[in-house]
């Protein structure tokens, strides 16, 4: 009975006495460190992303190191002026064959009413906790299509003062695709079950202007679960 009683009174020290540890149970751990523990998977995550594009995005995780996301939105059609500007001349061609001799067309302006994509990329990912708790790096590829309209604003010169000319315009629809490259960071150590990601990717047309390629790239946010 003695040993008993000196079992149930057994005294902390002092420096146990003044700090207490926590015990959390897995609900709460979920909200200390919410989403990614590897006996949880798989996740989902699905969010916005700003940048080019300006898309919705959706994110499944099958295992701590596969993922495939896909984004549906619209391009930052305002970073693509040069190169639509540089197609009227190829659009114009035919004709320019069919103009007489004092007869010119003359580009003034045009606009992208239309200029959306959808991408699916495959990702793999590792963690990288060295740099920061929570922070993940991701390589991948994918393949992305594209449907632009285009309508531009030319002006039909003449030299001749019988022939006053005028201001046309005319549209283009291109319906594209090409292959994708990812490199990105996606960052989860918050209050919450969300997930914090930058991406950077080079797109490049194998359809309609085989070789043409461009770094695009954004930010976004998703809600994982």
């Amino acid at each position: 009975m003695l040993s008993l009683g000196l079992q149930a009174q057994q005294r902390k020290s002092p420096l146990s006495a003044k700090f207490r540890v926590n015990k959390f149970s897995r609900s709460q751990k979920s909200i200390a460190c919410p989403v990614f523990e590897e006996s949880q998977y798989p996740y989902q995550g699905i969010g916005f992303k700003l940048g080019d594009p300006f898309a919705l995005t959706y994110k499944f995780y099958p295992n701590k190191h596969w993922a495939f996301a896909v984004d549906a939105g619209r391009a930052a059609s305002g970073l693509y002026n040069r190169y639509y500007r540089g197609l009227f001349d190829g659009y114009v061609a035919d004709a320019r064959d069919t103009l007489v001799q004092d007869e010119s067309i003359e580009y003034l302006a045009h606009r992208a009413r239309i200029d959306w994509l959808l991408e699916a990329k495959f990702l793999y990912q590792w963690k990288a906790d060295v740099i920061s708790k929570g922070l993940q790096c991701y390589i991948g590829a994918g393949w992305q299509w594209r449907n632009t309209k285009l309508r531009y604003d030319y002006n039909l010169t003449a030299l001749n003062p019988l022939d006053n000319g005028g201001i046309g315009n005319f549209t283009e629809t291109r319906i594209t695709y090409g292959a994708v490259g990812i490199l990105g960071f996606e960052y989860s150590y918050f209050s919450l079950p969300l997930s914090a990601f930058i991406e950077i990717q080079y797109f490049t047309d194998l359809l309609l202007d085989p070789g043409y390629g461009r770094f695009q790239g954004g930010v976004g946010l998703r809600y994982v679960f």
